[in-house]
């Protein structure tokens, strides 16, 4: 019980903060803005860290990668099954977040007083398709890499700059600890933040409230909702479709045989790195080879996050709904289906990527910083059930990269 409670504690804390402020809100009203300086300060912490550490954790990760290396055929197998999955997530959770939108007949007009409408540029209708996408991945500066509002260009940047030093050799290793010397020294930084994050969420919170209202918490408590819902169709319905792809009803026998002990840890633990134990000897107990059940289960637990694909969806359609954008068109469609697989399936190589992905929305549709309270709220408020996903997920995925190695008879083999 004391361990349980002890990895919860940051989520409780939060919790009770919000509700604390949420509180502070409704009674005190308008009156409520006087504590937003707090709730700036942590705003401006986050944002002034955010760079570096996207920088040193993606770059990082990827220059010491060398250990990674395996198979072409299990590479490309795990590759496969990562985008289809999450992809079916997004698609999942748009449809999900249409039906059930969170913020459906809630006035948010009072937005406007408080907060400046996503940033549009005047010349959008005069740049090509192809235009705009050399605009969302590269920039024409390197100084333009330090502003967070050019996360994807940084990503790129940072994923090519590990490559590069991964692939220099002996060369590179100098530059490769260094990186890893970086990573560790910003997630120490991030870790000081987080510890008035209580105090500065809270105080945010508490000005939201007290000028869009406590109609906005009606929002919050039907986006769990949906998010719950999701979970269960999610890890009742498609994990057994998806054992069943990897082997037939037999597969669907072994993986809910060994599938309770990672769930089980991942609701314990709230954390996908601390089930990766938990997960590779249940992998192996569903007879999937060694090999793949080495390079998938830690791989995907930095890389392959369906839970957190959901978590993408419910976050961008809050926004949309918040400021009225159209999200029912062709491009509004594939951008929020787009960016949550990115929120989901890039993120989560990150430490902290639940952050860096709020950030990434903001960026990627111009939001204004001063919503990133109000979508970090949802993380904190499903971050039970995205576990639970985001982990158990990848023991069933490992189910299905070994059908595609090892061909469809491989649980047979695996148990003769």
């Amino acid at each position: 019980m004391g361990r349980l409670l002890s990895n919860y504690k940051s989520t409780f804390l939060l919790l009770f903060s919000i509700i604390i402020g949420g509180v502070a809100g409704v009674v005190f009203g308008s009156k409520a803005t006087i504590v937003k300086p707090f709730g700036d300060l942590f705003l401006n912490l986050m944002f002034t860290i955010i760079v570096p550490l996207v920088f040193f954790s993606i770059a990082s990760a990827i220059a010491n990668m060398s250990g990674m290396k395996r198979l072409g055929k299990i590479m490309g197998g795990i590759f496969l099954v990562f985008v289809i999955t999450a992809l079916i997530s997004a698609i999942l959770g748009y449809i999900g977040a249409v039906i059930v939108d969170p913020l459906k007949n809630t006035d948010v007009s009072s937005i406007k007083s408080i907060m400046s409408d996503p940033g549009t540029d005047s010349n959008a209708e005069d740049v090509t398709f192809l235009g705009q996408l050399v605009k969302t991945f590269t920039v024409s500066d390197f100084s333009e890499l330090f502003s967070k509002s050019n996360m994807l260009q940084l990503i790129v940047f940072s994923i090519l700059f590990g490559l590069a030093t991964a692939m220099v050799g002996d060369k590179g290793k100098p530059i490769a600890n260094l990186l890893s010397s970086g990573s560790a020294i910003m997630m120490k930084i991030v870790k000081f933040v987080m510890y008035y994050a209580p105090i500065g969420l809270g105080c945010y919170f508490a000005t939201v409230i007290g000028e869009l209202g406590p109609q906005i918490l009606e929002g919050y408590a039907r986006a769990f909702i949906l998010y719950l819902v999701l979970t269960i169709v999610y890890f009742f319905g498609f994990f057994t479709l998806y054992a069943f792809i990897a082997s037939g009803k037999d597969g669907v026998k072994v993986f809910w045989k060994n599938a309770i002990s990672p769930a089980v840890t991942a609701i314990a633990t709230c954390s996908s790195a601390a089930c990766i134990p938990v997960n590779l000897e249940s992998v192996k107990k569903m007879g999937v080879p060694t090999d793949i059940a080495e390079t998938i289960i830690p791989l995907g637990a930095n890389t392959h996050k369906d839970g957190s694909v959901f978590g993408g969806v419910l976050k961008i359609v809050f926004l949309f709904s918040l400021f009225g954008k159209d999200m029912t068109s062709v491009s509004g469609i594939l951008s929020i289906i787009a960016v949550s697989f990115l929120v989901g399936a890039v993120m989560g190589a990150i430490p902290g990527g639940g952050m860096i992905g709020e950030m990434l929305i903001l960026s990627v549709f111009g939001f204004p910083p001063e919503v990133l309270p109000i979508i970090a709220v949802i993380s904190t408020i499903i971050d039970v059930p995205a576990t639970l996903l985001n982990s158990t997920g990848n023991t069933v995925c490992a189910m299905m990269v070994s059908r595609l190695v090892e061909g469809k008879n491989w649980l047979k083999k695996a148990f003769n």
